[in-house]
């Protein structure tokens, strides 16, 4: 099996789609598609990527008192933390709002994006983390622009303690 992402870059023929042309090829792909996968197809780096989105897995220091967590997030780094860094995770929101969100960042020089620059996007506010280094549990797969929106698409969320169904609310509702 060749890399997720690559499978669906193919499949596109390198040409931009429609995000439900997206969505059907990862449908198709069915049961390849999981965050262990995505994980173990790539190289992966000490640190998190710059501009770039990134997957890895994470255990939350506070997970205890935590209403839900993101185990597997896709974030966008946005700035360095107290131990760590401060992110845009994308699973904090349903499809249609990460698309949204992804077209609202369209242009902006994502290398040097911090919170100040971006907070007046109404959709940030339930997207931001803060990650401690010392809890991260993989390395970090760079995601590159070109392959932003399929994975975006991806259903690798793994929300604890709550349904995706009942953090994607609770994201509507702080975004409004």
């Amino acid at each position: 099996m060749g890399k997720i992402l690559d499978d669906i870059r193919k499949a596109a023929g390198d040409r931009q789609r429609s995000v439900q042309w997206y969505r059907n090829k990862i449908k198709d792909l069915g049961a390849r598609v999981s965050s262990r996968r995505l994980i173990n197809q790539g190289a992966l780096s000490r640190q998190p990527s710059v501009g770039k989105l990134n997957f890895f897995f994470y255990d939350p220091k506070l997970k205890n008192i935590l209403p839900y967590y993101d185990r597997f997030p896709l974030v966008l780094p946005i700035g360095s933390a107290s131990g760590g860094f401060l992110g845009i995770n994308f699973h904090y929101l349903p499809i249609a709002l990460r698309v949204q969100l992804l077209e609202a960042l369209d242009g902006k020089n994502l290398s040097a994006a911090d919170y100040n620059s971006l907070k007046r996007i109404s959709l940030i506010k339930p997207t931001i983390k803060h990650y401690l280094t010392g809890h991260v549990r993989s390395g970090f797969l760079r995601i590159d622009e070109e392959d932003f929106l399929p994975a975006c698409l991806l259903p690798v969320q793994q929300f604890k303690k709550a349904s995706s169904a009942a953090v994607w609310s609770d994201s509507r509702r702080i975004a409004s």
